[in-house]
């Protein structure tokens, strides 16, 4: 097994094109054709963790945060970031984060955090826009069906929970192929008038390589027309921060508590009590005062998110209680998923949870 083929896993549970654009993301450092001899698996990459990885013979780390985040121009040892790059070099580790694409993964970071509180009902509270794109071409009335068919099997047609959709409309197309061509149907130098389908036929974008790969392997033309455009629905399963309900109401304040214990969080943070009962509730891990907004809108009594700023309590508004459980605190549970994940995708290998506690934040 080689780097790639553990990304590629990592890659079917988040694909890196639903990364945020200002993040860092995918194989950082290391060739992605290197043997693999063992996989830790940790929130942060530190120097700790490479020398964990080191002792436990681990030459892949597989990190939630990226540990390069800004362009380095020197390497020098200076920073934390400099040292731990320079040490994964040297010991020939390689490093993959997988950072907002687990964000905004159906399955990710916010799922996580849902089954931790025994939320139902799950659904992306700010989906992503532009993940959902529409391939049209037109395809000999006699191919349609195999051309659909393989698309289908390719892993186009899906919209949210319905898959082998398309929509098909009966016309003629002509063409005259020149001299240097070679048609399938007809000869060159020829009008040819041709019982053709158009195909529309929708897919999620980090899928185009493929979609278009299979359309021009089972399309019968020498030249196959086609055009791709981006749709504005609403996709489902690509988003940040998810929003649930719990199965009894519950009052704030035992609410929190219960958000404590079950988050290991050291303490919570919060904006004042409206006095109502908690049943539906948001939740962001990591950074998460931009989704202020979004659960309001979503009806949500409370947000369980971190990094909250001093004026960010005050944008609850009398609307929401907004809660900060710690940035640490809200993904930590990741690493733990991500060895469960992988550990069933690669049942014969052994996957290592880090046992370094990255969690910059002390409480006294």
């Amino acid at each position: 097994m080689v780097v790639q083929d553990v990304i590629n896993h990592l890659h079917d549970l988040a694909p890196l094109a639903y990364a945020e654009d200002f993040d860092n993301v995918g194989l950082l450092v290391g060739d992605k054709n290197q043997s693999v001899s063992g996989i830790l698996v940790t929130l942060d990459t530190l120097e700790a963790v490479v020398d964990e990885a080191i002792e436990k013979d681990c030459n892949l780390i597989v990190s939630f945060h990226p540990i390069i985040f800004k362009g380095l121009k020197k390497l020098t040892g200076k920073s934390y970031v400099e040292r731990v790059v320079i040490k994964a070099i040297q010991h020939n580790i390689a490093i993959f984060a997988i950072h907002t694409a687990l964000d905004n993964a159906f399955q990710g970071v916010n799922a996580i955090i849902c089954d931790q509180l025994s939320l139902k009902d799950k659904q992306i509270l700010m989906p992503q826009k532009g993940t959902i794109k529409k391939l049209t071409t037109y395809v000999p009335k006699a191919n349609a069906d195999k051309v659909r068919q393989s698309l289908f099997e390719a892993g186009a047609g899906n919209i949210g929970n319905y898959d082998n959709c398309s929509f098909n409309t009966e016309g003629v197309g002509t063409f005259i192929g020149n001299e240097d061509s070679n048609p399938v149907i007809g000869e060159s130098g020829t009008l040819q008038q041709e019982e053709e389908i158009q195909l529309n036929i929708t897919f999620q974008k980090h899928l185009e390589s493929k979609i278009l790969k299979t359309l021009f392997e089972a399309h019968p033309y020498e030249e196959v027309a086609f055009e791709i455009s981006t749709l504005d629905n609403t996709n489902q399963h690509i988003g940040m921060g998810m929003v649930g309900e719990l199965k009894d109401s519950q009052s704030e304040s035992d609410f929190l508590k219960f958000v404590k214990d079950k988050m290991n969080a050291s303490s919570v943070r919060h904006s004042k009590f409206l006095n109502k009962p908690v049943k539906k509730v948001a939740v962001l891990g990591g950074s998460g005062s931009f989704a202020i907004g979004a659960a309001k809108a979503a009806g949500a009594d409370v947000l369980i998110t971190a990094d909250l700023k001093y004026h960010d309590f005050f944008s609850a508004e009398n609307d929401i209680v907004v809660a900060d459980i710690g940035h640490y605190e809200s993904e930590q549970f990741t690493k733990t998923f991500l060895v469960d994940y992988l550990s069933k995708k690669i049942s014969n290998f052994a996957i290592i949870l880090s046992n370094t506690n990255t969690n910059p934040v002390k409480y006294l």
